[in-house]
């Protein structure tokens, strides 16, 4: 398993069992399974998901963990996050298999607004999903690649309608999917990824 960049991470998840999180009480939802250091969401009708019961920041963290769609072809990490006193979702895998974005801003979801990108993921292959929630800024990366780097300022940030309420203040969720997590973390930021330092 690849090494986190930077410093300050700390576990979210103890790689047995569900201490300090929670089945997401989804209707028709899937088994939940944690073993050999992963967490199984299994595939729901339509939601699976997992919700955090410890303390969660609003503002200024970075959130990362590994995913990986064991079957299915929708989305296999759903993560939702709390922006200030408002949350949206980071979509990885949705709308047939392909899609990335964030849910939602101005009341557009991930499929119509500017976060929309569209990636190819191989079934069983792990994914280094991470996340940065700063004062004007969200952005998102795949493995390496920064997909998602959006402007928030004057943006209404909201849930897509529905289920995925029942993940806040942070939860992943998978849709009609078979999804495995492992190494979920979270660290403490002060300012976007980019922004130079003061010397």
């Amino acid at each position: 398993m690849a090494p986190f960049e930077g410093e300050g991470w700390q576990p979210l998840f103890d790689g047995r069992t569900l201490t300090g999180w929670k089945e997401t009480k989804f209707s028709g939802h899937g088994e939940t399974e944690t073993h050999d250091g992963l967490i199984l969401l299994k595939m729901g009708d339509p939601f699976t998901g997992i919700s955090l019961t410890n303390d969660f920041p609003t503002m200024n963290y970075e959130i990362a963990l590994d995913a990986a769609r064991v079957s299915g072809a929708d989305f296999f990490c759903g993560m939702t996050v709390p922006v200030n006193d408002s949350f949206c979702s980071l979509i990885v895998g949705g709308w047939g298999g392909a899609l990335v974005g964030i849910s939602s801003f101005d009341g557009m979801d991930a499929s119509e607004n500017e976060t929309s990108k569209y990636v190819t993921f191989q079934q069983s292959h792990w994914y280094r999903i991470r996340m940065r929630v700063t004062h004007d800024r969200i952005e998102g990366w795949i493995d390496a690649e920064k997909l998602i780097d959006v402007v928030t300022t004057g943006k209404r940030i909201s849930l897509r309608p529905g289920e995925i309420e029942e993940s806040k203040p942070f939860g992943i969720a998978s849709w009609q999917t078979t999804a495995a997590l492992r190494q979920i973390k979270l660290r403490r930021v002060s300012e976007p990824s980019d922004k130079p330092k003061k010397y």
